[in-house]
């Protein structure tokens, strides 16, 4: 399927080795992104050593009248503009829409003269003429992907590309639709063959979003090939696509990468801090880096995330390998990726909805054995040095990105420091409730002079229990502050920032302040009775397609395009309507016993969805279902979740990859 989701047309994504992966505490050990992927070897021309980098119009404009010449020429002047050239984004591509519907009598391919009234050779000399490179877009099908049906290529790919080339064209992504059921590998050969006669270097990009494992036939075909069904700009599509694309690492190398799609970066449908887990974990899985989002609108934060050199480096890092998952146990995990230069990336990644501890050492991501080591955060564009251990308190769907190194000029770095909390800042208004913070030295070296300073909302009341400061704390030594924190009566029920600030000096007397942004939650307890879930507010919701639904089907888009939540020909009133992978939590205050619903596949998604269902109470899987699929009636699911403060539905793609997943919690009700 293309980059528009559409609701008929999507395709099942593999999931091959993620049900190995995740049915396992711990995921692989690091040392799998040595092993030699099978299959042939690399193309021999040199291109795409390293992941490409670029931009892609679809995400932004599709098929609107905007994505036109004006608009290509004005990406290529913003990358010089905004230094995103010089941050090494080389590709500005043309997805679909650019030909007119028809080719012309001689059977060529005929550029829009309205989007394109100078063809697509001025565009590509315009772009060439700022030092960047021109992509195009087509199908390896009779017609393209957009529900127009432009012209594919399928039986006309040594004409197709031959004017590719002409045209000065450097990068040809090749969709699958309209393939008339001729083999995978026979279509992309052949268009691999057409661009090699062509004699220009064009990088070939395989988009036939991993339906028949590219990444064991197409490393001497193409130089990136899909792993996955299209992202969207949303959480839930965001780590799902992640989750299919990081057992895939012994695949990837120098002129053959694995394709987790583009880049949602800044298109809107999540948080500054998702995105720049997104960032993160591309770079850390050596994926291309496409950008997707408008330019021409893109806030200061969008360009400070899309241009942060030091992670860029990451994915670029010549050595080409794709990070492997050292850990995973309970949505907190851990990827490190071995480097040129000999150092480890780690990613720790927070899949889940509030802070997490996220720990490992410099043995478990593959470093020898040292004295002590130097630890750069890639975001924070800090050093400092540690014994060992490489650890955060990451925000919920936060990534803490460190690069290191066993080099001798650890001394040259005051001692890393982790800040911490213990227990879950949910709040009621008016009630005091207990929160304590950490601050541990993590280096060799000591931390001198420690303070800690916790600072809330105007008119919460913010106090310290028990001291603030230390003179010195050694390695693996902790200062343990208690706090009490009261929001005033009547406050509205929500998140709330707070800020834990720290500072401390390090041996020579360099003044260090750090800081751990978190959010406390005013909550007010369900009431008594049995209520339906869908009346009751919640506390987060992650949902793969469009936002969950209350009391209706999901619709994929905007907030209020469902139907009636309808399963195996029954109707239900209430419920909520979401799209795998999606994750509901609820507060509960310890007041309810039971969670009750009708689970399974929505009616309207025909024979494809296949979805599990699981209910959680304080991070402990309390009930479940196997895999459902569409032909199946609505199932009974009943959860004890008595004396749990935070109940989590889970709804889970079944195992094999996102195909639509439409699910149904219908008269979903929980009992306080």
């Amino acid at each position: 399927m293309r980059h528009l989701h559409t609701r008929t047309a999507r395709r099942r994504t593999v999931a091959v080795l993620t049900a190995l992966l995740f049915a396992m505490p711990g995921a692989a050990p690091v040392a799998a992104a040595d092993e030699e992927a099978p299959g042939s070897p690399a193309l021999a021309d040199g291109l795409a050593l390293t992941p490409p980098m670029g931009f892609n119009n679809w995400n932004s404009t599709h098929c609107r009248a905007e994505f036109n010449e004006a608009m290509v020429k004005g990406i290529a002047d913003l990358f010089v503009e905004k230094g995103l050239k010089d941050a090494g984004y080389q590709y500005v591509n043309l997805d679909d829409c650019w030909a007119l519907p028809s080719r012309d009598a001689d059977g060529k391919l005929v550029p829009d003269p309205a989007r394109f009234p100078n063809g697509i050779k001025a565009v590509a000399d315009y772009v060439h003429s700022k030092g960047l490179k021109l992509g195009i877009y087509t199908s390896a099908g009779t017609k393209t992907c957009n529900s127009a049906g432009f012209p594919g290529a399928l039986g006309h790919e040594y004409s197709d590309a031959r004017q590719f080339a002409d045209w000065g064209v450097d990068y040809l992504k090749y969709d699958n639709c309209n393939n008339q059921g001729v083999d995978a590998e026979q279509r992309y050969t052949t268009m691999r063959d057409a661009l090699k006669a062509t004699g220009r270097p064009i990088v070939y990009s395989i988009c036939e979003w991993g339906q028949n494992k590219p990444w064991e036939w197409a490393a001497d075909v193409g130089h990136l090939w899909r792993t996955t069904g299209d992202i969207s700009d949303t959480w839930g599509s965001m780590l799902s696509i992640l989750k299919q694309n990081l057992p895939l690492a012994p695949h990837a190398g120098p002129g053959h990468w694995n394709d987790p799609d583009m880049l949602e970066v800044g298109n809107g449908g999540m948080t500054d801090t998702e995105y720049r887990s997104h960032f993160s974990m591309w770079s850390v899985m050596a994926a291309p880096l496409l950008i997707g989002s408008d330019l021409r609108t893109a806030s200061d934060e969008t360009f400070a995330i899309l241009g942060n050199k030091e992670v860029i480096a990451v994915d670029q890092d010549p050595l080409g390998k794709q990070g492997s998952v050292v850990s995973s146990e309970g949505g907190r995990w851990v990827v490190a990726k071995e480097m040129k230069d000999g150092s480890r990336t780690v990613a720790l990644f927070n899949e889940s909805g509030s802070p997490q501890r996220i720990a490992t050492t410099a043995a478990a991501v593959g470093l020898p054995g040292a004295d002590a080591y130097t630890l750069r955060d890639l975001w924070k564009h800090r050093s400092y040095n540690t014994a060992g251990t490489i650890s955060a308190t990451v925000p919920a769907h936060g990534t803490v990105l460190v690069r290191v190194s066993a080099d001798r000029r650890w001394q040259q770095h005051p001692p890393a420091v982790e800040l911490g909390l213990e227990g879950t800042p949910l709040v009621e208004a008016g009630t005091p409730a207990r929160l304590t913070t950490t601050l541990t030295d993590l280096g060799r070296t000591p931390a001198r002079q420690v303070s800690v300073r916790l600072t809330g909302p105007e008119g919460w009341a913010v106090k310290a229990t028990s001291p603030t400061a230390a003179g010195a704390l050694s390695t693996g030594r902790s200062l343990r502050t208690k706090w009490s924190l009261t929001p005033p009566q009547g406050a509205p029920t929500g998140s709330y920032d707070l800020t834990l600030k720290a500072s401390y000096r390090s041996p020579s007397g360099v003044r260090v302040d750090d800081t751990l942004p978190f959010t406390a939650t005013v909550v007010v307890p369900p009431p008594s009775g049995t209520s339906g879930l869908g009346d009751l507010p919640w506390l987060s919701a992650a949902n793969g397609y469009g936002p969950v639904e209350r009391n209706t089907s999901n619709g994929e888009s905007a907030a209020g395009d469902g139907h009636p939540i309808t399963i195996g020909g029954v109707v239900y009133a209430k419920g909520l309507g979401v799209h795998a992978e999606s994750s509901v939590e609820y507060y509960t205050g310890a007041a309810c016993e039971t969670v009750t619903a009708e689970v399974g596949v929505d009616d309207e998604k025909g024979a494809n969805g296949t979805v599990a269902f699981q209910v959680w109470a304080d991070g402990t899987e309390v009930a479940s279902t196997g895999v459902l699929t569409n032909a199946m009636p609505a199932q009974p699911l009943t959860a004890d979740v008595t004396g749990a403060r935070l109940v989590r539905l889970v709804v889970t793609d079944g195992g094999d990859g996102i195909d639509s997943d439409h699910a149904d919690w219908a008269d979903a009700r929980l009992s306080c």
